[in-house]
């Protein structure tokens, strides 16, 4: 199956970094929000996206007129009936994913496939949730998504090899370097790195260093772009807990579980740079 036109629901950082490299691609985006003004906001961040593209010389401004009309905002779902693909990248909390995939599924074309774009959740639990289980699988792009060269594809017990198949030539389509895992807890980047993270908290909760050691630590001696502590206030204080509290949930393994400063930190409201203040301080 040939994916040519895409829906999209939620037009938030992920959706927009979705739909600016699929729209980049040549594919026909269809982004959903209800509410127009975040549409407005979706679509003024990929065109000031773009625009510093064109200005670094990366793209031209043909280019970017292109791919700017690959893009249409809707504010009704049912606009999404003849989508081949519809990728989901709303809140990570498993209630409203699941209410929109079952109002999808009555929308939808039949042939269509699904997929979520969750970092934590169960990709099988939100399946079992339509009556196209077969069709179903995760999209895993990361953060910023134009940036970001990877994208995990999960398949779960139920999805169908064509499907599969199918939503990793998507992923090479767009851009991306495909890696494939099945549907468990984290999938292969956050299992591996929420740990590491959650112990570079926990170095610091003990005072075996500063929070300027721990980073330098990783980034002079391993190489690492940014340090774990950095790295935890880039991504989120409370998305890095909520993904701990699945893992453990999951595994039941002191390795998974949250350190108590970290849960301090997010219930102070000190979420990271996204707060202005997390391991570090962003006020200014």
């Amino acid at each position: 199956m040939e994916i040519k036109t895409v829906g999209i629901c939620g037009f938030g950082q992920m959706g927009t970094g979705i739909a600016e490299v699929s729209a980049k691609a040549g594919v026909e985006i269809i982004a959903y929000e209800p509410d127009q003004k975040f549409l407005d906001k979706g679509l003024a961040r990929i065109n000031k996206s773009l625009a510093r593209a064109v200005e670094k010389g990366k793209m031209d401004e043909t280019a970017k007129t292109a791919t700017l009309e690959n893009i249409t905002g809707v504010t009704d779902v049912n606009a999404l009936v003849d989508c081949d693909l519809v990728i989901e990248a709303i809140v990570e909390n498993l209630e409203p994913k699941i209410e929109l995939y079952e109002k999808l599924d009555g929308i939808v074309k039949k042939e269509a496939i699904f997929a979520s774009n969750t970092s934590s959740l169960s990709i099988t639990q939100m399946a079992a949730a339509t009556k196209r289980p077969e069709q179903f699988c995760g999209l895993h792009f990361f953060n910023p998504v134009p940036v970001m060269r990877l994208v995990e594809v999960i398949k779960t017990i139920s999805t169908s090899e064509a499907a599969f198949e199918a939503a990793k030539a998507f992923g090479e389509k767009v851009g991306k370097v495909v890696v494939s895992c099945k549907d468990t807890p984290g999938f292969i980047v956050n299992r591996l790195l929420v740990p590491y993270l959650l112990d570079a908290i926990r170095a610091l909760e003990a005072g075996v260093a500063t929070r300027e050691d721990i980073d330098n630590g990783m980034k002079l001696g391993c190489g690492h772009p940014m340090g774990p502590l950095e790295l935890t206030d880039f991504i989120g204080l409370d998305t890095i807990y909520y993904i701990g509290e699945i893992m453990y949930a999951e595994f039941k393994h002191g390795h998974y579980a949250n350190p108590p400063l970290l849960k301090s930190m997010v219930l102070a409201g000190k979420l990271g740079r996204k707060a202005g203040e997390g391991f570090y301080d962003y006020s200014k």
